[in-house]
């Protein structure tokens, strides 16, 4: 018979933390790309006011991305940074953020089941939101993107696989300019 382990603590969840340490830099990678090339993420971008920083962690002191609108389009900040952010979305255990991040789960499902917490504008998280909907639905597979999302986008396959190529040229562009 199985059985929980009497130490919470105990349980090792290394795997879950280098999986969605990993996936939260590739996001943010992909919102900066996607804020640079999309039409629809450059609109959600345009209505966030100047300045404005997006924060996404895991709790307690796990993995985050931290993202500032500079010049129109995100950028990625260090996580060390020390500006504060206007809106922090964090989910409550690293399971919680493996759930979404290896698309068993969608945002709003997650939301939905308590997983998250929301620390700001209730509007300009909504707009982040559409942001990661819009990046998932342009460089997952559809099958993969309509687990990922609440409603996967009417877009023809000849513009998705261009607007993801373009958003994927971008990140390795950006990648380059970082070496």
């Amino acid at each position: 018979m199985l059985s929980l382990p009497k130490d919470l603590d105990a349980v090792d969840y290394s795997f879950q933390r280098a999986y969605v340490t990993g996936m939260m830099s590739l996001i943010s990678r992909l919102l900066q790309a996607g804020s640079e090339v999309d039409d629809d993420i450059q609109r959600e971008v345009a209505a966030l006011p100047d300045g404005f920083v997006f924060r996404m962690e895991v709790m307690p002191d796990s993995p985050s991305l931290m993202l500032q609108k500079r010049d129109g389009t995100l950028h990625i900040l260090p996580k060390e940074s020390p500006i504060k952010s206007d809106l922090t979305i964090k989910f409550k255990h690293v399971t919680h953020a493996f759930l979404v991040f290896s698309f068993q789960e969608g945002t709003a499902t997650a939301f939905a089941n308590d997983r998250m917490l929301l620390d700001g504008n209730t509007a300009l998280a909504m707009k982040i939101v559409r942001c990661l909907n819009r990046v998932e639905s342009l460089v997952l597979p559809k099958v993969v993107a309509e687990r990922a999302v609440k409603t996967y986008p009417d877009i023809k396959l000849l513009d998705k696989l261009q607007l993801s190529t373009k958003t994927y040229s971008k990140l390795v562009s950006n990648l380059v300019k970082e070496i």
